[in-house]
């Protein structure tokens, strides 16, 4: 008895946590969207004073050299080019995409500071869409079966029945 209780409060919380799935993500997106757009105008304005010396961006990166800031800001700005690159990447595919799949890329959901913006912001809420319910269900089952089958596991040796004569 003890155990089925143990399992139905896993499967309980499973749901309820994997229920907040659909709107954390839509608030990853949205601090995705405004990342992308920030960055953006930062490679832009690079890109714009390179092009005024009639340099390529690969050009003016290779000509900042020579002291320890210029080259800690070279490097700096190739970083902020490749996190533009695969966040402007990564928005390009969730873009359009429901919540069951932005689940499905969910490894498109990992950039340490969108997603730790987008949980700052989080506030888990019951949830009331088709979507927030179907990712209830699914943390449930998983979580009670996960669960129990690893209670089942760490359980000692069940006790034997005696058999009616």
């Amino acid at each position: 008895m003890i155990l089925r209780s143990v399992v139905l409060a896993l499967g309980l919380a499973g749901g309820l946590g994997a229920a907040q799935f659909p709107a954390y993500s839509q608030q990853y997106m949205q601090r995705l969207g405004g990342a992308v757009d920030a960055l953006a105008q930062v490679v832009a304005d690079f890109d714009a004073s390179a092009a005024a010396l009639g340099l390529t961006r690969h050009q003016a990166l290779a000509q900042m050299q020579g002291t320890a800031f210029v080259e800690a800001r070279r490097h700096d700005m190739e970083q902020t080019f490749t996190r533009f690159d695969v966040l402007r990447e990564d928005l390009e595919v969730l873009q359009d995409l429901g919540p069951f799949m932005r689940a499905y890329h969910a490894t498109r959901l990992t950039d340490r500071e969108v997603a730790q913006g987008a949980w700052e912001a989080f506030e888990p809420a019951l949830p009331m869409s088709f979507a927030s319910l179907a990712f209830a269900a699914f943390g449930f089952c998983v979580s009670a079966l996960g669960g129990g089958a690893l209670l089942g596991m760490l359980r000692p040796g069940r006790r034997k029945r005696p058999m009616a004569a």
